[in-house]
């Protein structure tokens, strides 16, 4: 069921792509927001009843009502599978101003590429060159397709029914929402949803490290997983940039001049700068790690039937 529930929501993506912004993102964010407001009195308990409410709760009932639907009809939860994977995952989140990036690239057009850039990752493009648009384009894409596939297709395997893409999902827009705010002292409000979604995270950071190794450079994704996150801002995420930049031969991270300002970034990566081709190369990457994802996910199938 689980393979099926997934082809259908990509076929379904296809044919009508989702505001992730506006049917997901936002009423989220608002219920996180409300959960916050009634109960962040600024202590660590705090913090944690409040995850509880915001984040477990939903998942518990979800979960209820995916084992009432399967004892119905296992059909109402393959439905229900479907329509929250929908909700939860998917390429389109990214992959339409990414394309839309590596178009205007291709067009000489880089006036629209910062435009576009700025609209997708909501930070300043101003004079940015063809060399930075397309690094921070790959390094959004690497990140996006961890966020918003892979982590939530390995959850939804481990937990049964949708449980588990619900779970990355809200998890990631509470911390998000509640650390934006918050003074990320051990003891505040948001440290046990940081706390939470780091143990959450954890091992599809590294599956999707390890999806990227394999279909791509071996040797220098592994060398670049061992040497360079440590120096990212965000380490956890820089696994999964630095696996992937080094999986395609290509210079993430680095210096980015905007304007007057520089921002001061780790290296990231071996190989060449990045350019609208190694934009290609990396959604040939990321399409042969869903490749592989799907494959296990059929010889799973398979060793379950068979058992």
């Amino acid at each position: 069921m689980s393979l099926l529930s997934l082809i259908a929501v990509f076929l379904i993506e296809q044919l009508q792509p989702l505001n992730y912004r506006r049917a997901v993102a936002e009423p989220i964010g608002a219920w996180a927001d409300l959960i916050e407001s009634n109960f962040n009195a600024g202590a660590y308990r705090h913090g944690v009843f409040a995850w509880c409410l915001a984040a477990l709760l939903p998942v518990l009932l979800l979960g209820a009502i995916y084992g009432v639907l399967y004892s119905l009809n296992p059909v109402l939860a393959f439905a229900l599978n479907v329509g929250v994977l929908y909700l939860t995952m998917g390429f389109r989140q990214f992959s339409h101003h990414y394309t839309e990036i590596q178009l205007a690239l291709r067009l000489g057009d880089l006036e629209r590429a910062r435009h576009l850039l700025a609209e997708w990752q909501g930070r300043s493009t101003y004079d940015l060159g063809s060399e930075d648009i397309a690094r921070l384009a790959i390094e959004g894409a690497l990140a996006a397709s961890h966020r918003h596939v892979f982590a939530v297709l390995l959850w939804f395997v481990i937990l049964p029914g949708p449980c588990g893409a619900l779970l990355y999902r809200i998890s990631a827009v509470v911390n998000e929402r509640w650390s934006a705010g918050d003074s990320a002292a051990p003891g505040d409000f948001s440290a046990f949803s940081r706390l939470v979604f780091g143990i959450i995270d954890w091992l599809p950071l590294r599956a999707t490290a390890s999806a990227f190794a394999i279909v791509g450079d071996f040797e220098d994704a592994v060398y670049c997983w061992r040497t360079q996150p440590a120096q990212w801002p965000d380490r956890d995420l820089g696994i999964v940039l630095a696996s992937g930049a080094g999986a395609l031969g290509v210079q993430l991270g680095r210096p980015v001049v905007d304007g007057v300002e520089v921002s001061d970034r780790a290296e990231l990566g071996l190989g060449d700068p990045p350019d609208v081709d190694f934009m290609q190369s990396a959604v040939g990457l990321v399409w042969r790690a869903t490749v592989l994802w799907m494959l296990l996910l059929f010889l799973l199938g398979l060793a379950s039937l068979a058992g």
